[in-house]
């Protein structure tokens, strides 16, 4: 972790780890360099019915991420969130004749590192699947 001393140029950049106690104290927490404005970390959530179109989805984002310079961790797989519905197939007897549905909802998870203000834009203007939910955590 990089720290600027209070009251110096960037060239008295001090590391937290090697300084001295009195050094600590005096550093303020800024950025090496203003200008490039970067993200730490990006983490994205994907959720969908269908496999395919998720793994589409990730191929997507993560093509996109790398173009603009941004490393990548992922794609992650994330339990299969089932859920199964029980339902009469008759409506007044029988109700031992049952039909059971079971929806399925894949998942998986994305963390883009050192990615900047052109990642972010991209990744906010990308065109998904029909049927693919984007949750976007900074």
């Amino acid at each position: 972790m990089t720290f600027l001393l209070e009251g110096a140029s960037d060239s008295s950049l001090i590391n937290i780890m090697t300084a001295t106690p009195a050094q600590k104290k005096t550093a303020t927490h800024k950025t090496a360099t203003p200008d490039a404005e970067v993200i730490s970390r990006i983490r994205i959530k994907i959720r969908a019915y269908d496999n395919k179109i998720i793994d589409q989805a990730t191929k997507n984002i993560i093509e996109t991420a790398e173009r603009h310079g941004a490393q990548v961790v992922g794609p992650i797989p994330l339990p299969t969130e089932k859920t199964k519905f029980t339902v009469n197939r008759s409506t007044f007897v029988h109700k031992d004749a049952r039909e059971q549905y079971e929806m399925r909802v894949h998942k998986r998870l994305i963390d883009i590192v050192n990615s900047n203000a052109k990642t972010v834009d991209a990744l906010m203007s990308l065109q998904v699947p029909a049927g693919v939910d984007i949750e976007i955590k900074m």
